[in-house]
């Protein structure tokens, strides 16, 4: 019997394609939505031996349908943000200690352990509205930090810089988490010298303010916080894992997750590496519900963990995932 814990195991290709064809075979049979569309394209799971041939479910069917792979009860159920009267997606999860799981293991294999920091978190929109997956993560992370000066803060900024003034003091590390809004409204009115906390920013104008790239939000936050870098965090509400960016405005991927570039017109086609294209997303984090996603993102991979995201479809939904609509 295949054991989930496999994924995270992961250490070369070969591994890799190992476990992502036997999620695939799984999945192929065990979740009802996607052996329907794997039938409709007229495709036997059985045919199918490299990662390369697999088929990506559309992210719309998270809007549509239930996802799940087995018959584990449902403990949870992520739900991406919209405005008023927009269909959002729901990812109904099976298995909440593999998504901890999951996110622990990502965060070592970028940033060593989670109770080396103190978290602190900006992210009033999604603490506003309820199953959110990145509330879910960063309260995981707040937890395991094991730090009293950890929490959530919502307009509450003068207490934010107060308390991030005092850590500095300290010498140890830290996190600001915050959605990208948030994290410019405080710039606006406070300027700080950060030596010891990472800024990480998840994205998520949503009409809050003036668009703008991703280089130039980077820029302002660099200014405002003293810092010379910003981190970036790519996750959205259909996916267990995340990629980080530590600066350079690519993402790096854990060793359980791949991105696969597909031709904009052509959906079953892979582009080479280095062009651009829809992001397809191999998660096998998402053992119990669909690991082989073919996203609204537009992006290019850059190397086997590494890629850059670039914005959207503009056919798709401005959702509150992690990430602002380019220009």
């Amino acid at each position: 019997m295949f054991d989930s814990k496999q994924i995270f195991s992961i250490q070369s290709e070969k591994d890799f394609q190992h476990v992502a064809l036997e999620v695939f075979r799984y999945q192929a049979q065990e979740n009802e939505v996607y052996k329907n569309f794997l039938k409709f394209l007229n495709i036997d799971y059985k045919t199918i031996n490299h990662t390369d041939d697999i088929p990506f479910l559309p992210i719309q069917f998270f809007k549509k349908y239930e996802i799940v792979s087995g018959n584990r009860a449902i403990e949870k159920v992520f739900t991406s943000s919209g405005t008023t009267g927009m269909t959002t997606s729901q990812h109904l999860v099976t298995d909440l200690a593999l998504y901890h799981y999951s996110l622990e293991k990502c965060f070592e294999q970028f940033y060593g352990p989670l109770n080396d920091y103190t978290i602190f978190a900006l992210l009033p929109s999604y603490l506003e509205r309820t199953g959110s997956s990145l509330i879910d993560m960063v309260e995981y992370w707040i937890d395991k930090s094991g730090s009293d000066k950890s929490g959530f803060y919502l307009y509450n900024h003068d207490e934010l810089y107060n308390n991030l003034i005092e850590h500095e003091k300290t010498g140890k590390k830290a996190i600001l988490i915050g959605v990208s809004f948030a994290l410019l409204d405080f710039v606006e009115n406070y300027k700080m010298n950060l030596q010891h906390t990472i800024v990480m920013e998840t994205g998520g104008m949503k009409g809050r303010k003036k668009e703008i790239t991703r280089e130039e939000l980077h820029q302002i936050l660099k200014d405002g916080f003293g810092t010379n870098e910003i981190h970036s965090e790519y996750g959205m509400t259909e996916l267990l894992s995340q990629g980080y960016s530590r600066g350079d405005l690519t993402f790096k991927s854990p060793n359980w997750m791949r991105i696969i570039i597909r031709e904009t017109e052509d959906p079953f086609n892979h582009v080479s590496q280095g062009k651009a294209g829809g992001v397809n997303v191999i998660d096998l984090a998402n053992y119990n519900s669909i690991s082989f996603i073919a996203t609204d993102d537009l992006g290019k991979k850059i190397a086997q963990n590494q890629f850059e995201i670039l914005g959207r479809f503009d056919h798709s939904d401005v959702r509150g995932c992690n990430l602002m609509i380019m220009e």
